[in-house]
This record gives C-alpha cells, structure tokens and sequence, in this order.
C-alpha cells in the first residue's frame, strides 16, 4: 500500500490565505502529510508571493492535529545547517514529532545569484550538504555537546534546547539518486529518501540504496522511500480542463488535450486519467517499493482536484 501526502510549489503565489485554506483541507481530506518547496522566486522568471517555511510550518503544527509536514527540501546553500536544525526540533516539539526535515544541496542559480548566496559548481555543494548534514544529525540526536571542524561549518561543545520528542531527533530526508554522494549519505543518515523516475528506475536505484543502507550497518526498512509525482485525475473532458486551467494560462493555450499532450512529453512519468487509471500507476510505484507519494499541485487554488484524489484514489491505494 502506498500513502499519498500533498506537496505544493511555495514560491509561484503562496500567500497565508492560500496556506492556510490548504493546510485545513489537506487535513480534512484525509493525506498523510504536507510538504512544500523551499525557494525565494519561481525558477521560470518573474515575481510572486511566497510565505517563509518556517513560519508557515509553525502555523500547521499548531493548527492541524495529524498531518506530518516538511519541505521538500530546504537548501543548505541558503539555509544555515545550525538554524535548521534549532527550527527541526522546535517544530518537531511543537507538533508532537510530526515534523520531517527535508534537505538539499541547492539547485537554482537564479535565487542565489540574486540574494547573494554562493551557489558554487556540484562538487562544492555536495561538499556542503555533506558537512551540512553532519551538523545537524550531531545537533538533533546526540544529547551532549558537541563540536564539529568542517571546511564549511563549525561547532565547538554546542548544545540545542528544547529537544524533539521523538528518540532520536526529528526524522531528516534527503532527495536524490546521486550514486557517489547523495545515495551514501541517505544511506548513512536519512530516516526518508526521495527519489524519482519510472517503476524500474526507482527500484533499482532503491535496491542500490539497500546495499549501501546495510553496509552503513543499518537496516533497509530503517529509510523509508517516497517519491514526489504530479498527479492529475479526472473522470471527464470538463474535469481535465479544470485540473489543467493553470498550466493552460501559462502556456496560453485553449486545449486541454493539447495541454496534457505537452505535459507527458516532458514528464514522461507523469500519472493521469481516470481514478482507476491513476490508481494503477500508484500501484506499479508501489511495487517498486515506493511507500509514500508527494502528490504535487502547481495550482494551489484546485481544491477539487485534491479532492477527487481523496475520494477516488487515496482509498484504494492507502
């Protein structure tokens, strides 16, 4: 069985009236969890409302009772790896262990070229998430100060307060299949990996993941594996375009069809249809050995399309 949570694009219009219709929806409907991106500006240009994480995740802890939530994923090229993980278990405190922390090497050049925040080439990001990481697993699970000398980071007998309440700190995630860093550092550290592609992708790198996990002397079943899909279901032609009103405005066109046509060129993974139809590619995933899918909404105000997802979908794969 595969539990499906909702994750939303923060930087292309979220405001707090739009968080927080979501944040009640969403739990009303039944996912699992909640999760956002964490970017300043969208990455195709221009400007537009985005509510800072941290602060919106505060409001769901105390305003939803079961949701889990997390980003997907907080950069560390912009967000320092001591305040993430002082906010990791505030929020973690605060919701009752509800709280993933999800983490990235940083992607976009745009944001950072604009806010000043050295991007740096691939090997200096993984570099830093690296130590970025190490940081804050030492942070959030051990009980006693800690020190910490990195090229990157530093720590000298440092001690967080209050702590999680779950044994062992908040859960952290980490997103990737990058076979010489990413997956070896999940495999070490992660209580959650997110990976991506088609069935048969997915459960060979998750295989290459289990071997890693174990030579980490740690147990597969110990990093639980999501994905993150656009997923898009409608039971007609009236209730495809209305799922699709936001990726036709930016395109300009009029054609729904035409619409979803494009989509699966580029997103050759992309699952649509009819709920019986989506309920069959969530099922490929998850004998892949997917156990969690982000459903990803670009439109944040298409309630109704969670919605059918809830009532046609979540009950036969969860």
């Amino acid at each position: 069985m595969v539990d499906l949570s909702v994750q939303i694009e923060s930087a292309d219009g979220l405001s707090w009236t739009r968080w927080k219709r979501i944040v009640a929806e969403v739990e009303r409907l039944g996912y699992r969890g909640l999760y956002c991106c964490d970017h300043f500006v969208p990455p195709g240009g221009g400007f537009a409302d985005s509510i800072e994480l941290s602060a919106a995740f505060a409001y769901l802890a105390d305003r939803s009772r079961r949701l889990e939530f997390g980003a997907l994923v907080m950069p560390v090229s912009f967000r320092d790896p001591v305040f993430l993980a002082r906010q990791a278990m505030t929020l973690d405190d605060l919701s009752g262990g509800r709280y993933i922390l999800g983490v990235g090497a940083g992607w976009m050049e745009r944001e950072h070229e604009m806010f000043g925040y050295p991007l740096g080439d691939r090997p200096a990001r993984a570099a830093r998430l690296a130590e970025a990481v190490g940081v804050i697993v030492r942070l959030t699970r051990e009980t006693e100060p800690v020190s910490f000398e990195g090229r990157y980071y530093r720590l000298h007998e440092a001690k967080l307060l209050p702590r999680s309440p779950r044994p062992g700190g908040p859960r952290l995630l980490i997103g990737g299949s990058g076979p010489k860093r990413t997956l070896p550092l999940t495999a070490r550290y992660a209580d959650a990996w997110n990976g991506g592609g088609d069935p048969d992708g997915f459960r060979a790198t998750s295989t290459r993941l289990d071997e890693l996990i174990v030579a980490a002397g740690r147990r597969p079943q110990d990093v639980r594996r999501t994905l993150m899909a656009q997923v898009l279901c409608y039971r007609d032609s009236a209730e495809l375009a209305g799922r699709l009103r936001y990726q036709m405005a930016r395109s300009g066109s009029d054609s729904a069809e035409a619409t979803l046509a494009a989509m699966r060129e580029r997103t050759p993974h992309l699952m649509a249809g009819p709920p019986a139809r989506v309920i069959e590619q969530i099922g490929a995933y998850g004998a892949a050995g997917v156990e969690e899918i982000m459903v990803q909404r670009l439109d944040l105000d298409d309630l109704e399309g969670l919605q059918i997802i809830a009532e046609e979908v979540l009950p036969h794969v969860g």
